[in-house]
């Protein structure tokens, strides 16, 4: 699982510009659309532009590439239900050959007759489900240029005299599991306290994509509940919610991540 910055709904704008790539945003619900990258181009030789971008995809190996194909006409979809930077970066890589290779960029309203289509898959692990009901994935409202970020929350409680030790060990198992960033809401009251957890990463780049075993990390989490009086969800009612905070444990790239009040 990747966790991390990413881009959905909106263009990170001031981060990437386009020449041939247009935007177009996801629809969650029922439409349920992942974002994509779009160009629609003319070359002079199909076959060997076809044969360049297939090495051009080889180094992107966790990335979507689709081609619909009518004579030398070509529209390429870079998609995933997620854009991550590594997504916007093989943009970026295509524009270079598409420039150097002095394609036409055409209107997308032009008649266009799909002969042939090629799908070439991003590289993914084998598909875990999560095996631990207390680990929640959450997206976020938008932070710098338009990005969201997708985390692990755990919601938890334990008596206020271990908390401290708590936060420490999951630091060290963040550090274990892959994971950059780890922030927290708290709310203490009497001898208790209520917890709102949240675990990510930052910006993911083609250079430096981090995978986490989310159960991996979920069983190490469980295991904590053996050495203190920890509980998951929230004890007392919604006056005792955890909502003093963000405090920050570990953090990269926080402008993409947390809003400071």
């Amino acid at each position: 699982m990747i966790l991390g910055v990413y881009w959905y709904f909106k263009f990170p704008d001031q981060l990437y510009d386009f020449q041939f790539f247009k935007f177009y945003p996801g629809y969650g619900g029922h439409a349920d659309n992942p974002p994509e990258l779009t160009a629609r181009i003319q070359v002079e030789n199909t076959d060997d532009f076809i044969h360049k971008l297939e090495a051009l995809k080889s180094d992107f190996k966790k990335t979507y590439l689709h081609l619909n194909i009518d004579g030398n006409q070509i529209i390429i979809n870079i998609g995933d239900y997620m854009l991550f930077d590594f997504h916007f970066q093989f943009a970026k890589e295509v524009e270079e050959l598409l420039i150097r290779e002095n394609v036409v960029l055409l209107d997308a309203s032009l008649p266009f007759t799909i002969q042939s289509s090629q799908n070439y898959p991003p590289e993914r692990e084998e598909f875990k489900t999560i095996q631990h009901c207390f680990i929640q994935m959450v997206g976020s409202d938008f932070k710098k240029n338009n990005a969201e970020n997708y985390a692990a929350r755990i919601d938890c409680n334990l008596p206020l005299q271990h908390k401290k030790e708590l936060i420490d060990d999951l630091t060290h198992i963040c550090r274990e599991e892959n994971i950059d960033v780890f922030y927290y809401n708290d709310f203490d009251f009497k001898d208790h306290c209520n917890l709102m957890l949240f675990f990510t990463n930052g910006r993911q780049k083609k250079e430096a994509i981090q995978k986490v075993d989310i159960n991996s990390f979920g069983n190490k989490v469980r295991q904590l509940t053996q050495k203190y009086a920890l509980h998951f969800g929230h004890f007392g009612s919604f006056k005792e919610y955890p909502l003093h905070g963000p405090h920050i444990k570990l953090m990269r790239d926080e402008e993409y991540i947390i809003t400071k009040k």
